[in-house]
This record gives structure tokens, C-alpha cells and sequence, in this order.
């Protein structure tokens, strides 16, 4: 590797003395191999260009190891750091590691699987990307949204967190909201929990938990809303099982008051004529799966009561304009 900045014996010395340090990746990025005269730069940069035409100096190019030594914390003995190479090889040529290679093999049976059931599997796979359904659920480890549903890839828009908030102030629920919306315009948003959640275990609890607090509290403020309901149920386990219901009917209405949601109910109210849709879209499902028994259950939830209650209070449009819509 080359260097053409004169403090190049300094800094390699600096990372050698802290031995830790990490080549920048603009480093890793110059060609490997043998060295490269001054005039064509190993860096590109336009200003050692124009010197080396202009006959100007040019620092002379310092070559470094390919392969960087650098401490890795956790590895060798108690106190000790075990050397370990940074290598120049290609980020496409990974070496299999043990603990991971039981991925990749499956990914081969999987594929291998795939292509016998249909041979042009991966070549659809890859021609489009218009799933009809949007998944909002935890991210825990046993509820996978395709096998649940039975489901292939392709089908479900899948949008995951710690118990399955859908929260105003996230960016990252509200960019995935509006992309699935307004651009893939999917026809049915489900918002499932799942009994046994960490989550909603978690925020019944007095604990202290760090930050994960501050994500917690949404599901504190569903209890909160239903204290009475939830407060007569003596069995915790029960009230626990509850409190996942009323979580995702809350998250229910929370996607429902999103503007890009009205706004997309309305447009496709008022295209039914041309579409030959029977309702307005997205619509909004309450579900809950439960691991011990792998059921998915819609929660029986009159959606289009609790809107009408709460309409004055999150309707972005004016009430007109939802009567002429009917939705």
C-alpha cells in the first residue's frame, strides 16, 4: 500500500504504538502490489497531479505492509491482546468462520431447494418488489412474519422492533411507513404482537433497564390508558397477555392517524370507480401470535367505532371531506 503524505512514517508509527488502530479506509482502498512512481500518484489527488506535471516535488511514496498487525480485544490471554491481521484481500473472498458457516450452507440448500420447486425463482424474485401486505411487528426471535403467514419472500414488507411500537417520533417507522404507502402502496398493514413478549413483560416491571426505558414507556402509557381493564385482572400472566392486545390495538390507531395513511385511505376512496376496490386501502389488521401454539389470531376489534370516537381528535382532514369518503 502507498502513502504520499510526508507525515506517513509518523502516523505508521502512531498505529504501530497503539497498536489497535485501524487503517483509514481510504488506506485500504489504494492499489496492493508494487510501488507507483511519484508523476502518477498513487492517491489521485489533483494537486500531487498537477506537481508531478509541472516538475514540482513530489513526497516520495512510503510502502506499507499489506497486512497490518492490530490488537483485538477478548482473544489471547487475561490482559493480553492477540495480534491479528487486517488483510488486503477482497471483502467478496470471506473465508468461512465456524460459528457462522452453518448460514451459509443453509443458504445453499435453500437456494438449491428454491430453483427445483421453480427454476425461474430467483430471476421473479428479482424482476419486481410489490408485496400486498405490510408486517409491523417485535423483533423477537420466534415470530417471523413470511412462515407465519405462509408466506414467500417478496410478499411481506416487514418493519420490526422491541414490542412492536409504532411510534410518532420515529424516523425510522415513519420513512418505512410512507415507502410502503405511498410507494408500493400496500393493501393491508397488520400489526401483530406476541404473548410471552419480552417487551410488555418488561414494562410491567420496576426496573431500572437503562435507555431501553425510554422505548418502554409507550407501552407504561398503554396501561396507563387502560388501568381499570387491566388493574382487575389479579392473574399477571393473564393481565400480561392483555396488555399485548391492548399494545397492538393502540399501535393500530397510532398507524392510523399517521398523515400518509389518511391521505392514502382517501386517494384510493375517491379511484374506486376506476381501480374496482371495494374499500379504501391500506387496511389496518390487529393481530397476535402465539409461540406456544404457532396461531396467528385477529383480535376482534371494531376499527371503524373506535376511528369514529377518535376522529375529531386526529383527523387531518376536515370532516367533509371523510363523510363524502365514507371511510
Amino acid at each position: 500500500l502507498l502513502l504520499t503524505d510526508p507525515g506517513a512514517h509518523d502516523m505508521l508509527a502512531s498505529v504501530r504504538r497503539v497498536n489497535g488502530g485501524l487503517l483509514s479506509s481510504a488506506v485500504r482502498s489504494l492499489h496492493r502490489g508494487g510501488a507507483v512512481s511519484a508523476r502518477s500518484t498513487a492517491c489521485g489527488c489533483p494537486s500531487h497531479s498537477s506537481m508531478a506535471a509541472t516538475g514540482q516535488s513530489v513526497s516520495k511514496p512510503v510502502i506499507l505492509p499489506v497486512q497490518v498487525p492490530v490488537a483485538v480485544p477478548g482473544f489471547g490471554a487475561p490482559g493480553q491482546h492477540q495480534h491479528r491481521a487486517i488483510s488486503s484481500e477482497s471483502p467478496h473472498d470471506v473465508a468461512e468462520t465456524p460459528d457462522i458457516t452453518e448460514i451459509f450452507q443453509n443458504n445453499k440448500k435453500w437456494v438449491i431447494a428454491m430453483q427445483e420447486q421453480d427454476p425461474d425463482y430467483f430471476k421473479k424474485l428479482g424482476a419486481t418488489h410489490k408485496p400486498e401486505y405490510l408486517w409491523i411487528g417485535c423483533s423477537d426471535a420466534r415470530v417471523p412474519a413470511n412462515e407465519i403467514m405462509g408466506l414467500g419472500a417478496g410478499e411481506v414488507f416487514v418493519h420490526r422492533n422491541v414490542a412492536n411500537m409504532v411510534v410518532n417520533t420515529d424516523m425510522n417507522m415513519n420513512a418505512m411507513l410512507q415507502y410502503a404507502v405511498q410507494y408500493l402502496e400496500v393493501k393491508h398493514i397488520i400489526v401483530a404482537g406476541h404473548y410471552d413478549c419480552g417487551g410488555v413483560k418488561a414494562s410491567m416491571e420496576k426496573q431500572d433497564l437503562g435507555l431501553v426505558e425510554n422505548w418502554l414507556g409507550g407501552v407504561r402509557d398503554v396501561y396507563r390508558l387502560h388501568q381499570k381493564e387491566l388493574d382487575a385482572i389479579s392473574d399477571k400472566d393473564a393481565r400480561c397477555r392483555r396488555l399485548v392486545e391492548l399494545n397492538v390495538i393502540e399501535q393500530c390507531l397510532n398507524v392510523f392517524q399517521t398523515g400518509v395513511v389518511q391521505r392514502q385511505r382517501l386517494k384510493t376512496f375517491h379511484e374506486r370507480d376506476n381501480t374496482g376496490a371495494t374499500f379504501a386501502t391500506p387496511r389496518i389488521h390487529a393481530m397476535v401470535f402465539d409461540p406456544s401454539d404457532g396461531v396467528l389470531r385477529k383480535l376482534k376489534v371494531n376499527f371503524k367505532e373506535l376511528i369514529q370516537n377518535y376522529r375529531h381528535i386526529y383527523d387531518i382532514y376536515d370532516a367533509a371531506a371523510w363523510e363524502k369518503s365514507g371511510v
